[in-house]
């Protein structure tokens, strides 16, 4: 299992799988054709889809810049896709073809080019479940933060110490901004309205509810916007782990050290889940992207409240078993509406699993494996329509009343 280097990624928005990811192929081909004079990329399946509403196109055409390239959606090819977010970059010069890269674009900003190795980092982590992690940790008689340390090397602090910053970033710029969000549903973003909504006589609860929500509102406003996150797993699920942190650090008025270490086990989970199921919506729904965030923040959560090995996985587990079979149905390709209100419900649902975790670990029956595993299956299982291509559900009953 590969680097949380590789998970956490800070980067533009609206998409990780759907703009990071392109832009960042389109860039590798680039490079490798600097004497082209014009570029052509077509894209298909989900990427094509939500094409738009994603600015893959803009993506694209800004990583080949300052060359012209067109940009060509092409939602049902007459060929098997080896991924539903596949695209195929044409090279010129005078006219001629001068090369050609299929690309997948597999969720988290990473990229897979066909006929070469998959280019990254070296495995870092020989235990590929949290069983083997669970058995190591017990065996050794260590934290899983400090299994990460071990795994990563010392330097993990300082990379996690930059996400951290950046997280808070991400919140702090999107409870300053309001006004409504480009693309064409009017979206208005309520970060800082939620904010400020705060009375005398508010419960604790009900102000717990609303700061998370707050916070969760900002970050995803901002990815939407096309602003800077940090994925998350993934950008459209990238306001769970930040607000979920923010109010507990705030409430529990700990070092930054400690958010680090509960940084750290949520990177872990999500490694878990990309490792062996996906965080791809395309490939297996919004379970694979607010799941695996869920499932991430309320690990941290309970790494930061000094809970034991067992009490995190049932938190991590509950967190994803809920979310199974959620899908992924943005209205026009847009990373708004589901997806902003549903980070909000993501990272209160994270309190709620650690909430349950401090009490009932003890009775579960279900593995944190096994959940990942059914979330993978039920992404397979799952209707296309509902997989990031705005062709079902809410994206459907939409364009039929709007």
């Amino acid at each position: 299992m590969r680097s949380l280097t590789e998970l956490f990624k800070i980067g533009s928005g609206p998409s990780s799988s759907h703009t990071m990811g392109p832009e960042k192929a389109a860039r590798i081909f680039k490079s490798e054709n600097e004497d082209a004079d014009q570029f052509k990329a077509l894209i298909y399946g989900s990427l094509a889809k939500t094409g738009k509403g994603h600015m893959t196109d803009k993506a694209i055409i800004r990583a080949l810049s300052p060359a012209p390239a067109e940009v060509q959606f092409v939602p049902q090819p007459d060929f098997v896709l080896p991924h539903p977010n596949t695209m195929d970059l044409f090279a010129y010069q005078d006219g001629r073809q001068t090369a050609f890269m299929r690309a997948v674009s597999i969720g988290g900003g990473d990229i897979v080019i066909e006929g070469r190795e998959e280019a990254h980092g070296p495995d870092v982590y020989p235990e590929n479940t949290f069983a083997e992690i669970s058995a190591f940790c017990k065996a050794n008689h260590i934290r899983l933060s400090d299994y990460v340390e071990q795994r990563e090397g010392k330097q993990i602090w300082d990379f996690l110490q930059g996400i951290w910053e950046a997280m808070k970033r991400s919140i702090d710029e999107g409870l300053s901004v309001t006004g409504i969000l480009e693309g064409g549903l009017h979206v208005e973003r309520k970060a800082k309205y939620l904010y400020h909504q705060g009375h005398v006589d508010e419960s604790p609860e009900t102000r717990e509810n609303r700061i998370v929500s707050a916070y969760a509102f900002a970050v995803n406003e901002q990815n939407a916007a096309a602003g800077t996150v940090v994925t998350a797993p993934t950008c459209g699920a990238s306001g769970v782990v930040p607000a979920s942190l923010r109010y507990m650090h705030e409430k529990m008025q700990v070092p930054d050290a400690q958010i680090l270490r509960a940084l750290a086990v949520g990177g872990l989970i999500g490694n878990l889940v990309k490792q062996n199921a996906s965080i791809s919506g395309a490939q297996c729904g919004c379970q694979a992207e607010v799941g695996t965030a869920c499932s991430m923040a309320a690990a941290a959560l309970a790494e930061l409240s000094g809970m034991e090995i067992d009490q995190i996985e049932y938190a991590a587990e509950v967190a994803m078993e809920h979310h199974l079979g959620l899908t992924c149905d943005p209205i026009n390709g847009l990373v708004q509406i589901p997806c902003i209100e549903r980070n909000a419900v993501g990272a209160m649902r994270a309190l709620n699993a650690l909430s349950l975790a401090k009490f009932l670990s003890g009775t579960r029956k279900i593995s944190f494996d096994l959940v990942v595993q059914t979330m993978y299956e039920t992404g397979q299982d799952m209707n296309s329509r509902y997989r990031e291509t705005a062709e079902g559900g809410l994206a459907k009953l939409y364009k039929m009343d709007g």
